[in-house]
């Protein structure tokens, strides 16, 4: 990577794209252009799953715990390296640097390490049967290919590629054409810890790269973060050969806060579910359902608090609310807002784009709420990846419950309550991949993440991940005769 263009890194290098075909790499925060990028053709997909074959012969044919210390050694660069990544990922994304630096990067670190410890632990069964036995073996399903998001571009190439290498797979990147930057220091961080050339690949370009390589029939797995319409045309590709593929979509999700709550905690997970990283996350809790006996209390303390958020240089160490990924998705955000105010929702806070303080250059948008919100307003039934906050009153648990699950999606939920008996008794009727009680927004690495219905297939994180890495091998060994009827 040179500071004018930014090239696909193939077989532990970057290497010149055969065609001439570039994109401009803008900062969200200012219009600036970072880098061209080279955008992948067919040339590159093969020269990429060349790699990624030879490569996998190498790292497949190491221990589980060799491995283990390369990927180690990874996450250890990743921490010596935090301010620097931190900054390259704020210029790419736009989120605050207070975020990245404690977050993107480390939270990235975390996987990593995590999954360098279960390398080695990676195993089979053993079977007893009269005359015989069987076993398993788990066996690395070869090359991977990962695509992932623009909110957070780091974190999401390591929650890809860190169980894909673990499990003694190669795998083949592709970062959002919004975000190109920091997979490619990743790639070369894997490198300099020493995982072999053409394990880790970085593949830059549009959804044109993606899909070639989605296609390619030594592709045995897809992993994706991205939206339900893109998991779809990716899901109908990968059948065509039948590939593996798991998926983290979108959502709608809801925060049900009950009369009993600690109202100061439920604001808190209110605002952390709906302006952290500008409100680009995909399992926000943008429906926002308060119990009637405290909705004003819970609007009073909202408003105040949110009025204090500090928007403006994603640079600055006291800005909280940063830029929008580009400027068509902050148009995209301003007119749901435009949308909530003509449906008859109520504003609150908010709903204007901010250029002042030099920020006219940027994609800023005001931390918004809404309350008085109906169920069918667009506002509460669409995504909008956004700081947007819609506000909904409630009165009764099944009335809370029954409203929540009423969406195709099905990522997470929150549930603010002293209530331990409601709490679970609620989590376990909301249709939701993950549920938080009594927080909201966190996601360790030991726990499982994953999406219900529209929401997605499967799951990132913890021991189960293995699961989604690896093939099952039963071999049966026959310690007496063959039970054969023909003489």
């Amino acid at each position: 990577m040179t500071s004018q263009v930014l090239r696909s890194y193939i077989g532990g290098a970057y290497v010149p794209g055969t065609a001439a075909e570039k994109f401009a790499n803008l900062n969200p925060a200012t219009g600036q252009v970072l880098c061209e990028v080279e955008i992948a053709g067919a040339p590159e997909v093969e020269r990429a799953i060349e790699a990624a074959r030879a490569g996998f012969l190498l790292w497949s044919a190491m221990t589980g715990a060799e491995r283990g210390r390369i990927l180690y050694k990874a996450a250890q660069i990743l921490r010596a390296r935090n301010r620097e990544l931190a900054e390259l990922e704020v210029q790419d994304s736009g989120k605050p640097i207070q975020e990245a630096e404690v977050v993107d990067v480390a939270s990235g670190a975390d996987c990593i390490e995590y999954f360098a410890g279960l390398a080695a632990s990676i195993h089979g069964h053993h079977y007893g049967l009269k005359n015989a036995f069987a076993y398993t073996t788990r066996e690395p399903l070869g090359i991977c290919v990962g695509i992932g998001a623009w909110n957070y571009p780091l974190q999401i190439a390591c929650w890809k590629s860190a169980p894909a290498l673990a499990c003694g797979n190669a795998m083949i990147f592709k970062p959002s054409d919004l975000t190109p930057l920091t997979a490619a220091k990743l790639a070369e961080i894997y490198t300099e810890a020493g995982v072999p050339d053409g394990v880790f690949n970085v593949l830059q370009g549009d959804a044109r790269s993606g899909r070639m390589l989605v296609a390619h029939p030594e592709v045995a797995k897809v992993s994706l973060t991205g939206s339900v319409e893109t998991g779809k045309a990716i899901m109908a590709d990968a059948a065509k050969t039948l590939k593996r593929v798991t998926m983290e979509l979108g959502g709608k999700s809801a925060l049900l806060v009950f009369p009993d709550a600690d109202l100061k905690q439920a604001v808190s997970a209110a605002m952390l579910g709906n302006f952290y990283t500008q409100g680009e996350i995909c399992t926000n809790c943008t429906r926002v359902f308060v119990h009637t006996d405290i909705y004003d209390a819970f609007l009073e303390q909202l408003v105040e608090r949110t009025g204090k958020l500090r928007v403006g240089d994603p640079m600055h160490a006291d800005t909280q609310i940063g830029a929008l990924i580009s400027r068509g998705h902050m148009e995209r955000v301003l007119g749901y807002i435009a949308k909530g105010v003509a449906e008859g929702a109520r504003l609150l806070v908010g709903g204007k784009r901010v250029s002042r303080d030099g920020l006219a250059s940027g994609n800023f948008v005001e931390p918004t709420i809404f309350a008085d919100c109906h169920d069918e307003m667009a506002i509460v039934r669409e995504e909008i990846f956004g700081p947007v906050m819609s506000v909904l009153r409630f009165s009764e648990e099944t009335e809370a419950v029954a409203r929540a699950n009423n969406t195709r999606f099905g990522l997470a939920a929150g549930v603010f309550t002293r209530d331990l008996a409601r709490a679970h008794r609620v989590a376990a009727q909301l249709k939701s991949g993950v549920c938080w009680i009594n927080n909201y927004n966190i996601t360790p690495i030991e726990m499982p993440f994953g999406g219900m219905r529209e929401s997605g297939i499967g799951h990132e994180n913890s021991q189960v991940t293995i699961d989604y890495y690896t093939q099952l091998r039963s071999v049966y060994v026959e310690l007496g005769d063959v039970a054969c009827p023909y003489e």
